[in-house]
C-alpha cells in the first residue's frame, strides 16, 4: 500500500548539503517526492511510496552526517500525489542556490580546519629540511655558475682562435686567388703574342 508523508525538518539543515543527502537516500530506496528549502530556514520533505520503505526513508533522513544538525523533525501523513513520479530537489532562485552552495562549502572547509591545524606542526618540522635543501640548491647553482663561467671562458677562447684562423685562412686564400689570377692573365698574354 502506498503512503505519503510530509516532514518539516529544522535545525542546521540549509547550506549544509542536506537536500542532496535526502536525494541520494531516495535514489537508493526508490521513493518519489521532493525536498525544498523554506524561508524560515527549515526544509520540507514530501515522500511517497511503499509503506515500509517510506518509514525507513524517514528514519534515515533524520540521522544526518555533519555539518547538518537536525533539531526538529515533524512528520504528518498526507495524501499521495499521483502526479509525483520521481524524487527531486525543488530549487529556489539562482541567488538562493548560490548561497546554499557556498554555505555548504564553507561549513565543509570549516570542518577541515582542525584537521589541517594538526599539519602545522608537521610542516614546521620540515622547515629545517627545506632550508637545508634551499642551501644545497643555492650551492649547486653557484657551482653550475662557476662551471658555466669556466666553460664560457673556454668557448670564448676557442671562438676567438677560430675567428683568427678563419681571418688568416681567408687572407691566404685571397692572396692565392690573386696570384692565380695574375698567372692566368700572364699565360693568356703570352699565348696571344705567339
Amino acid at each position: 500500500m502506498e503512503r505519503a508523508f510530509k516532514a518539516r525538518v529544522s535545525g542546521r539543515v540549509q547550506r549544509t548539503g542536506y537536500r542532496r543527502f535526502v536525494l541520494e537516500i531516495t535514489q537508493e530506496v526508490g521513493e518519489s517526492g521532493y525536498v525544498r528549502n523554506e524561508l524560515d530556514g527549515s526544509v520540507t520533505v514530501f515522500v511517497q511510496g511503499e509503506e515500509g520503505l517510506v518509514e525507513k526513508f524517514l528514519e534515515r533522513v533524520r540521522e544526518t552526517p555533519l555539518p547538518t544538525a537536525v533539531k526538529g523533525f515533524e512528520v504528518e501523513a498526507v495524501e499521495p500525489n499521483s502526479e509525483v513520479r520521481f524524487f527531486k530537489i525543488e530549487f529556489g532562485s539562482l541567488a538562493e542556490e548560490l548561497q546554499e552552495g557556498f554555505g555548504s562549502m564553507e561549513r565543509e572547509f570549516r570542518d577541515y580546519r582542525e584537521e589541517f591545524g594538526g599539519f602545522v606542526g608537521e610542516f614546521r618540522d620540515y622547515r629545517q629540511e627545506f632550508r637545508g635543501f634551499a642551501e644545497r640548491t643555492d650551492k649547486n647553482f653557484q657551482t653550475l655558475g662557476e662551471k658555466y663561467g669556466e666553460i664560457s671562458e673556454k668557448l670564448t677562447q676557442v671562438l676567438e682562435t677560430l675567428r683568427k684562423e678563419s681571418y688568416e685562412t681567408r687572407r691566404e686564400l685571397t692572396r692565392a686567388v690573386d696570384a692565380l689570377t695574375e698567372l692566368v692573365k700572364q699565360f693568356i698574354r703570352e699565348r696571344g703574342s705567339t
